[in-house]
């Protein structure tokens, strides 16, 4: 099953703070993780989930080994 968090390209390259995993509202949204998360706050999300949104055609390969 795959879910699509953030539809649109206004936020590639910044990292971006929602409600929560499971409300994608967008709350904050800046150039580091200190400031989506200053912008959340100062929207009431105390707690948001945080995630970066890489820029366009862009991979991110992961290896744990």
């Amino acid at each position: 099953m795959e879910k699509v968090l953030v539809n649109s390209n206004k936020y590639d390259g910044q990292y971006v703070a929602m409600v929560s995993a499971g409300d994608n509202t967008i709350v904050g949204a800046g150039e580091t993780p200190q400031q989506a998360l200053n912008k959340a706050q100062e929207n009431g999300i105390k707690n948001p989930f945080l995630l970066f949104m890489p820029d366009k055609d862009l991979v991110h390969i992961y290896y744990v080994g």
